[in-house]
């Protein structure tokens, strides 16, 4: 038997989505599994929700609210990206230490970290002058 049989026999097993709606539920099964499983993705849906009250009460402008939705997607985007790393680091070390999975985990939990602090700034760049303005309106 040769390498495209078994391809072809292991596809079988798994098969495709029979509809757009199956590809759907999957995608929702994945969705609801990171929030069940993954506390950090918890974190980051709970710290998104900040920013979007904040620029509701200073009444951010249409560009703002874009680049905010855009950072929480992003940084929600590189939690996904990051627990996939790390399943398939774990299924292919088989849960077993190896240096090159340590460092391809850290990388990953590291990109997330990048993201979140790329937010962080663009969140202090719109909302410290809205701040402060509130500040000396209060004064």
């Amino acid at each position: 038997m040769d390498l495209k049989e078994t391809s072809r026999e292991k596809l079988g097993k798994i098969g495709k989505n029979p509809s757009f709606f199956a590809s759907v539920k999957h995608a929702l099964d994945g969705i609801g599994i990171i929030l069940k499983e993954e506390k950090n993705m918890r974190s980051h849906a709970l710290f998104g929700l900040i920013p979007l009250l904040l620029a509701w009460f200073f009444g951010s402008s249409p560009m703002e609210w874009i680049v905010i939705i855009f950072c929480i997607f992003l940084v929600i985007i590189m939690e996904f990206l990051n627990t996939i790393f790390e399943n398939v680091v774990d299924l292919v070390t088989d849960y077993e230490y190896h240096p090159l999975a340590k460092k391809a985990k850290d990388i990953a939990a590291g990109a997330v970290l990048v993201t979140a602090f790329f937010a962080i700034l663009i969140a202090a760049i719109i909302f410290l002058p809205k701040f402060l303005e509130l500040y000396y309106k209060l004064i």
